[in-house]
């Protein structure tokens, strides 16, 4: 998978990526607004493995985001079975140095109607802790609207947090019951 936008592509992970992926990633300001999986500190073997991960992983759903030929961040979708099966969560990071740039909206926006194609989706969705202000306005400027507001509804770093909860519909025939 090769996707481009202006100076951003999202694209497939390479075993090269893992210094500037542990370069990038090893950031409390990217960890704090992410899931605790994603590690910290996040060393060059946590990078190696993740790419080692992604290369294995069928189908792929684990991308890099890439600008000025580094892996700058990535995004990917967690993709779900049974009647959530045209589903996706999605997930994204970008290295700090990148912020500000629209590198993230460019790689959502490049991201998700591939990903309602390639994986049949009709809807794809984000939670995003409520003080990530940056991610929100991410998702709202790629198309994403605002569903709600899930109280209390998760922990990060010993604190009880609301999140928000943004998705992406694809059109089409609506059938409900």
């Amino acid at each position: 998978m090769h996707l481009t936008r202006s100076a951003t592509t999202v694209r497939t992970w390479r075993a090269d990526d893992a210094p500037a992926l542990a370069r990038n990633a090893n950031n409390r300001k990217i960890w704090i607004n992410v899931r605790d999986r994603f590690p910290s500190p996040y060393t060059i073997d946590d990078a190696e493995g993740w790419v080692r991960h992604c290369a294995r992983a069928m189908p792929a759903t684990d991308f890099a985001i890439e600008v000025d030929g580094e892996a700058a961040g990535g995004i990917g979708v967690v993709l779900h079975d049974d009647v959530e099966r045209v589903s996706a969560e999605l997930g994204f990071w970008l290295g700090e140095s990148f912020w500000g740039r629209g590198v993230m909206t460019d790689a959502v926006s490049l991201f998700v109607p591939w990903a309602f194609l390639q994986f049949e989706l009709t809807r794809v969705y984000a939670h995003v802790f409520s003080y990530n202000v940056g991610s929100a306005r991410v998702l709202e400027k790629a198309g994403f609207l605002r569903e709600g507001l899930l109280r209390r509804a998760v922990i990060k770093e010993g604190r009880i947090l609301d999140e928000w909860l943004y998705a992406c519909v694809r059109d089409g025939d609506d059938e409900t019951s």
